[in-house]
């Protein structure tokens, strides 16, 4: 699997999914789940999601993408930081695992990432970024051929580039 990273907003690209760094709620919120939301066209993308109802940290599911480019929203919730000491490493990595194989199962071939958990929930930006790419370049997919991690802002696209690079 390819891995790039971009700099934008993840709600313009397109591909065949867009992971949305969710809320186990799948409620909706601020950051990159508000704007997903808002892109998608919130009461479907809220209906969808209620119908599924929760989603555990590190686990992942898929709603379609309604109002979007991208014909599907894969929804992980990575873990709130707590130091470091509490497995959030290992839920983070979760999230990108199961996000492929959710992407997998839906045929997807290129799939956009976010800089999940570090956000509000405060994952530091390089320890999320080394696990980003360890994960995806770990993964052996049977269908997604390019994976895209999607930076915000400059900090978190040169962490990107950097690890890409090496």
């Amino acid at each position: 699997m390819q891995i790039e990273a971009v700099k934008g907003d993840i709600t313009l690209l397109h591909v065949d999914a867009i992971v949305n760094a969710a809320n186990q709620a799948l409620a909706g919120g601020g950051g990159v789940d508000g704007a997903i939301h808002r892109a998608a066209g919130a009461a479907e993308l809220h209906k969808a999601c209620a119908k599924i109802g929760h989603c555990d940290p590190g686990d992942a599911v898929a709603t379609p993408g309604f109002k979007l480019s991208a014909k599907w929203i894969i929804h992980t919730v990575g873990p709130v930081w707590h130091g470091g000491g509490h497995n959030e490493a290992a839920i983070l990595a979760s999230c990108y695992r199961k996000s492929i194989e959710v992407a997998d199962r839906l045929q997807a071939r290129v799939v956009a990432f976010p800089a999940i958990s570090t956000g509000v929930y405060g994952f530091p930006q390089d320890q999320a970024a080394h696990i980003a790419v360890d994960t995806l370049r770990s993964i052996d997919s049977s269908t997604v051929e390019r994976s895209i991690l999607v930076a915000f802002d400059d900090s978190t696209f040169s962490l990107y580039n950097a690890l890409l690079s090496s």
